[in-house]
C-alpha cells in the first residue's frame, strides 16, 4: 500500500446518478446484497466529509441503511475508514479492497502497536472487539496503543499471515448479519496512519460520529416507508394518527441533518463535537418515536409475518446503542453550560 498522490486526495468523486445504480443493484441482489458489488460499482467513492457535499455523503448512507441496517454497517466502516485514510495522508487502498474501522476500545481487548524496524511499519499483537464484517473485509483502520501507552491507527491486512478472525463475541439477533465478531493478532503486519492521537483529534472524527445519525435516519426511514404502504388504504383513524407521528418525527430528523451537513461544509475545521451529540441524540429519539408508532399501528402481523420488517425493527435498536446514552446527553449538557450565546435562538 503506497501513499495517496493528491491528485487522488483532492479529486471530488462523480455522485451524478449513482442512486440509480443502487436501485439496481438492490433489485438485482434483493436481501443478499452485500459490500462488494457495492464497491465494485464504484458507490463507496462517496464526498468526503466538510466538503462541500456532506448531505450527499448522508444521503447515499441513509438509502442504504434504508434498504439494510447490517449492510450499511460495513458500508458506513468502509466509507469511513477511506475517509480516515484520506484525511492523515494514509497508504492508498487497493482496487476494489474492502475495509472496516475497528477503533472500539473495551476493557481487555486492546491491541499493541510494536515498532518494526524503520518506518511506518509496525506489529500488531492483543485482540480487537466489535470488528464488523471481520470475515469478509480485506483490510481495516485499527485503533491501538504505542509503547509510549499513546493512541494511534494502524492499517492492517486482513488475509495476512498473523490475524486470525473468530467465531467469539457475537451473540446478537439484531444486526446478526454484521457479525461483529473478535479478532485475534499476534505479530501482524501493519502501516501506522498519522500521529499519535490523530484519529479522535481530525476534525472528521465527529464529521464521522454525525455521519452515524444518517445511518440510524436511513434505518427509520425504511420502517417508516413500510409502515407507510402498509397503511395506504386504511381509514382507521388510530393508524393514520401514528403514521402522522412518524411524519414529525422523520421531518424534524431529516431537517436537523440537511443543517448540521450544512454546518460542517460552511466551516469544516471546526469543532463539531456539540453538533454531532445533539444530532445524534435527535435522530435517535426520533428513531425510537418512528419504531414504537410503527408497531403500535401495524400490530403483530408484520412483526411475524414480513421478514424485512421484523429484521428492521430488530436491527435498529441494536445498531443505535452504538449511542452512549445519558453519557451523550451529559456530554452536551456540559457544553451547553459553558458561556455563550444561547445555542436553540431560532
Amino acid at each position: 500500500m503506497q501513499s495517496i498522490p493528491p491528485r487522488f486526495r483532492d479529486k471530488a468523486p462523480d455522485v451524478a446518478g449513482t442512486g440509480d445504480d443502487l436501485v439496481r443493484l438492490q433489485r438485482e441482489h434483493g436481501e443478499g446484497l452485500t459490500l462488494a458489488p457495492l464497491v465494485a460499482m464504484g458507490l463507496d467513492r462517496l464526498p468526503m466529509p466538510g466538503s462541500g457535499q456532506t448531505l450527499q455523503r448522508w444521503r447515499r448512507l441513509a438509502a442504504v441503511a434504508a434498504h439494510d441496517l447490517s449492510l450499511v454497517k460495513l458500508f458506513e466502516g468502509h466509507t469511513d475508514a477511506l475517509a480516515i485514510l484520506h484525511e492523515l495522508d494514509g497508504p492508498a487502498p487497493p482496487d476494489h479492497s474492502l475495509w472496516g474501522t475497528w477503533c472500539a476500545e473495551p476493557p481487555g481487548a486492546r491491541l499493541a502497536f510494536v515498532p518494526q524496524g524503520k518506518g511506518n511499519g509496525i506489529r500488531i499483537r492483543g485482540t480487537k472487539a466489535w470488528c464488523s464484517g471481520a470475515a469478509s473485509v480485506t483490510h481495516a483502520v485499527v485503533s491501538g496503543w504505542n509503547e509510549a501507552g499513546e493512541p494511534c491507527l494502524a492499517a492492517v491486512a486482513i488475509r495476512r499471515p498473523g490475524v486470525h478472525v473468530t467465531q467469539a463475541g457475537w451473540q446478537a439477533v439484531g444486526m446478526a448479519a454484521s457479525h461483529s465478531v473478535d479478532v485475534q493478532f499476534d505479530d501482524a503486519h501493519g502501516v501506522l496512519v498519522g500521529s499519535p492521537g490523530d484519529y479522535t483529534r481530525r476534525p472528521g472524527f465527529w464529521h464521522g460520529g454525525a455521519g452515524i445519525a444518517a445511518c440510524w435516519f436511513g434505518g427509520a426511514l425504511g420502517i417508516s416507508e413500510m409502515a407507510r404502504e402498509l397503511t395506504a388504504t386504511s381509514r382507521d383513524p388510530h393508524r393514520l394518527a401514528h403514521l402522522g407521528a412518524i411524519d414529525v418525527a422523520m421531518a424534524g430528523a431529516a431537517a436537523l441533518l440537511r443543517e448540521a451537513a450544512a454546518a460542517i461544509d460552511a466551516d469544516p475545521r471546526a469543532n463539531a463535537e456539540s453538533l454531532a451529540l445533539r444530532t445524534r441524540l435527535s435522530v435517535e429519539a426520533a428513531a425510537e418515536k418512528v419504531m414504537r408508532h410503527a408497531g403500535r399501528a401495524l400490530g403483530a402481523g408484520p412483526l411475524c409475518r414480513n421478514a424485512r420488517f421484523a429484521r428492521a425493527m430488530a436491527d435498529l435498536p441494536v445498531f443505535m446503542r452504538q449511542s452512549h446514552a445519558e453519557r451523550d446527553l451529559a456530554a452536551l449538557g456540559q457544553r451547553v453550560v459553558q458561556p455563550g450565546p444561547c445555542p436553540w435562538e431560532l
